[in-house]
């Protein structure tokens, strides 16, 4: 499983419910944590692993393991606090985002049962950021418009040269296939 980067259409898209809780969907889940871990991240929405679904995975400070599938945050506090964010999806780039200092979230776990769960601090933080990929927004879009436009550029000129040797090295796969081919060709002639 690999985490998607800024730039990918799936990352600016709102999100499909989860119809249905499946042994397959509790796989995927166990792939996102996993690939989350990895990635060291502490958060990780379906949308970032290409799936635009509703649903996020999180790991707490004391290394809980957290599922929230088709949540809804149904109340934040007025306090707001702002505190540096990153995101695996735009990685090594750090901003100061405020946010409520506290949520309350309903949503579904792995087996289906319906949760109601009260956060503050960085639980609520990473709450509120994997909850915003799922309606397509991403940290920077509540962050400083410059920041957003250089991170943006920045991501843009990754994904020309990603494609520019992405296409350099399939007509260099071309180019061996064609003297493969000519060598069999000859081989067969004489």
């Amino acid at each position: 499983m690999k985490v998607i980067q800024l730039g990918d259409p799936i990352l600016r898209q709102k999100a499909q419910p989860v119809a249905e809780i499946t042994e397959e969907l509790r796989s995927f889940i166990d792939e996102m944590f996993a690939t989350m871990i990895e990635a060291e991240g502490v958060g990780l929405a379906a949308p970032q692993v290409g799936k635009s679904w509703r649903l996020f995975v999180l790991i707490t400070e004391d290394n809980n393991r957290l599922v929230f599938i088709n949540p809804q945050i149904v109340a934040t506090s007025s306090e707001l606090v702002a505190y540096e964010e990153g995101c695996l999806s735009i990685p090594k780039t750090y901003e100061k985002i405020m946010r409520p200092e506290k949520v309350t979230v309903q949503a579904q776990d792995e087996f289906g049962k319906k949760f109601l769960l009260e956060a503050e601090g960085l639980l609520a933080r990473i709450i509120q950021h994997e909850n915003d990929h799922l309606d397509g927004i991403l940290y920077i879009d509540k962050g400083d418009a410059d920041f957003k436009k250089k991170i943006e550029e920045q991501f843009a000129k990754r994904a020309e040269r990603r494609e520019l040797k992405n296409a350099q090295k399939k007509a260099k796969q071309a180019k061996i296939q064609a003297k493969i081919a000519k060598k069999e060709g000859n081989s067969l002639n004489a």
